[in-house]
């Protein structure tokens, strides 16, 4: 067997790299140009995905929408002045704003428990494939209150998106939509009233799994506390609607805030326990993935978005 000799091998590979700059060069100059590009506009994940203990939780984006009057719906009770600085504080506009809508996903082990639902059934359809499950999987729907953006995707012309489900809500808040007039809970909810399990405060959704009452945004208004293998985190739905207008300003008024002061008090709660026992919460109109801390700051509360914490 002929012997190749090292220094030929060396040899022979150094003429063959130095070749390949001018064949790159030939070939970048006679491709052809393409067409530009067109802009597709602004995009995220469809959905989240990470540990807490034992559980696995998933936030959903089921859509979002621009709000380019957001002194109609936030800070009612504030003075232009002060909305103006707090919005330029945190580097944000004051005359335009985004509203998030998260549903989110918690598999126990045991069960798959969706917490609310969006606006409509082809949206939570779309994520919750795009996240690997269907709808045929989920146990347990829990509804935090019945306002449109959280029932809306219980139902559709082909009769309820989650068809092996049980529901649970809170007492007080269906006990208050029953006896009003309301298209949204005519049609989306009370369908399934013999499939509901309603709750109390600190009523026990499934294992790791706790009620807790922060009325105020509607009438019964619940949150939701998870606890995992000593680990815990908080789903506030709506107990705040935004980071900044919201959180930092707890008596600020929302427009969609049924009891105003009720619904204050319920953030300094809610927001209070989560600020002292430093456990990360999910709320459904935060900036996706909605996922966060909060500090006390001067007379309200400071969001922190998760980074990592939530991956180690």
């Amino acid at each position: 067997m002929t012997k190749v000799s090292p220094l030929l091998s060396r040899r022979s590979a150094l003429m063959a790299a130095a070749a390949l700059p001018l064949a790159g060069t030939t070939s970048l100059i006679s491709a052809p140009a393409h067409a530009k590009a067109e802009k597709l506009g602004p995009a995220s994940a469809g959905f989240h995905r990470f540990a807490l203990g034992g559980f696995e939780v998933t936030t959903l984006a089921v859509g979002s929408r621009l709000n380019d009057k957001p002194r109609e719906t936030f800070g009612l009770n504030a003075s232009e002045a002060d909305f103006a600085a707090a919005s330029a504080a945190a580097f944000i506009p004051a005359d335009r704003a985004i509203n998030f809508f998260t549903p989110t996903l918690v598999n126990t082990g045991a069960e798959l428990v969706l917490f609310d639902t969006g606006l409509a059934p082809d949206a939570i359809v779309a994520v919750l494939g795009a996240a690997g499950v269907s709808t045929d999987q989920v146990d347990v729907v829990v509804l935090t209150h019945m306002h449109g953006d959280h029932i809306g995707g219980l139902m559709g012309e082909a009769g309820p998106t989650f068809a092996n489900a049980r529901y649970v809500t809170g007492a007080v808040e269906h006990n208050h939509w029953s006896g009003a007039a309301n298209e949204g809970f005519d049609t989306k909810v009370r369908p399934l009233n013999d499939r509901m399990v309603f709750l109390d405060d600190g009523g026990t959704v499934a294992s790791g799994i706790t009620a807790k009452a922060a009325f105020g945004h509607s009438p019964g208004h619940m949150a939701f506390v998870l606890d995992s293998e000593g680990k815990q985190l908080a789903i506030t739905a709506d107990t705040a609607n935004h980071y900044v207008w919201s959180l930092e300003y707890p008596d600020w008024e929302v427009r969609f805030d049924a009891d105003k002061a009720a619904a204050a008090a319920a953030r300094r709660a809610v927001f209070g326990m989560i600020a002292a026992e430093k456990i990360p919460f999910i709320g459904y109109h935060m900036p996706f993935p909605a996922v966060g801390y909060v500090e006390t700051k001067a007379s309200g509360f400071r969001y922190v978005p998760a980074s990592y914490q939530l991956m180690l």
